[in-house]
Formats: C-alpha cells, structure tokens, sequence
C-alpha cells in the first residue's frame, strides 16, 4: 500500500487550486476535486469509498441529533484558547454549528471557503457560524487565517464533543497508512486516527435543532444555498 508522492502531492495541489476558483457550487467543487483526486491518488479514493460503505452500514452519524431535538450544549476553546460556549452563540440568533475534519482535509478548505463567501448574507439575517475541528490551536489557528473566517473555530481535542453526538469514527488500518505523509498524531495531540463526520447543525435560539447535514461521504457537504434556506428559517421561527 503505497502514500503519496512528492510529485503526486504537487498535482492534488494543483488540482485543489483549481477547483477552488472555478464557478460552480460547492459541491459542484468537491466532485472534481475527488474526480481528480481519485485520477492522481487512486488508492486512496477506493479506500475511502470502502470507508464510506463500511460506515453506511453501520449507520454512522444516523443518530446524532434531528430536527426537533435539543443540540447537547458545548463550551471549547477557540483558537486564541477563549472558551466558547453555544448558549451564548444562541443568545441573538440561530447558529450553523458546523463539524470539519482538519485544516489539512482540501474537502474542508473548500467547505469553510464557501461559509467565508456566504457571511454576509448570513450576518445579515442575524445568524452565526461556528466551526469545530478535533486539532489543537496550532492548526485550528492556520486554517483560520488561510482561510480568512472570522467566525470561531473550536478545538474538540480527542474528539469529545464529536463522540457525545456519535459523529466521531476510527479511520481504519488502510486509511492511515494511506494518509501516513500527514502528520495526525501532532495535528490533534494523540495517535488515535479518529475524525469527525462532517456534518452542520442549524440551532435554533431555544437551542432545537432546525435542520442537519450528516453524511459519512466527506465528499458531499451541505450546499450554501441550503444552508442559508435552513439559518433563514430557524431565524423566523424565533
């Protein structure tokens, strides 16, 4: 089972810049970065299409909170270490809690991206978004100034939050020898390979849960447009 290449890595890059500023939606991005993805890196993307059936079967991410369903509260630090809790996300709007896997995942770049160029149609319904990454503020830090999100990024270190949701999964034998040229154990301050499922919550201000997203492909994301239909909502039903 061979990683990745110097070489190789220099194609996904480019391949992620491309993606990256072409027109489309969101998801519209993720599709031809994974079509090129899986051109340059094949292995990995069977090994990742095995890791989405395996987690399919066994429900994963199914029985984390629903519409209708109170968001179990949280307080995490963000990435200056100021703790930040949802109660007070909550106190003037409904708030997108948004779960990505790390700031080295070119998914989650793309994802965050797309929430940074829907901010100010999002502020301007008196709504908030708020990101939560299993790294520690070291890398939570990075993808916050790459990215240029002003809105919180929070460290869940070892997974806590995720795992009280039942978002959190072990990415397998295959996946991280695979994934061997990233250096996991230092990006979330353990050697466990475990990762959130991306998924979104829209909060209400009573803190119910309006809308999800959960999905254990992390090639499909919710869409923006959806996104702002959801936050919209939740706004007028409080």
């Amino acid at each position: 089972m061979t990683s990745l290449s110097p070489a190789d890595a220099e194609r996904l890059r480019s391949a992620f810049q491309r993606c990256r500023d072409m027109d489309g939606t969101l998801n519209e991005q993720l599709r031809a970065y994974a079509d090129a993805s899986r051109e340059v890196f094949p292995a990995y993307g069977e090994a990742v299409d095995r890791l989405v059936a395996r987690l399919g079967g066994n429900g994963g991410g199914e029985t984390a909170p629903r519409p209708g369903e109170a968001m179990p509260p949280f307080m995490l630090p963000d990435e200056s270490g100021r703790l930040v809790a949802l109660t007070a996300l909550l106190e003037n709007g409904p708030v997108a809690v948004m779960f990505f896997r790390g700031h080295w995942c070119p998914y989650c770049r793309l994802n965050v991206r797309a929430v940074v160029h829907a901010l100010d149609r999002i502020e301007a319904m008196g709504a908030r978004v708020v990101a939560i990454m299993p790294e520690t503020q070291e890398y939570t830090r990075q993808i916050k100034a790459d990215s240029g999100a002003p809105f919180p990024i929070l460290t869940d270190l070892d997974n806590g939050y995720a795992l009280s949701l039942n978002l959190a999964i072990w990415l397998g034998t295959e996946i991280q020898s695979l994934l061997s040229y990233q250096d996991m154990a230092r990006f979330h301050g353990n050697d466990g390979w475990m990762l959130p499922i991306p998924a979104v919550f829209v909060v209400g201000r009573d803190g119910i849960v309006k809308a999800r997203f959960v999905d254990p492909d992390f090639r499909k994301r919710m869409e923006i447009d959806d996104l702002l239909a959801a936050l919209e909502s939740a706004g007028r039903e409080n």
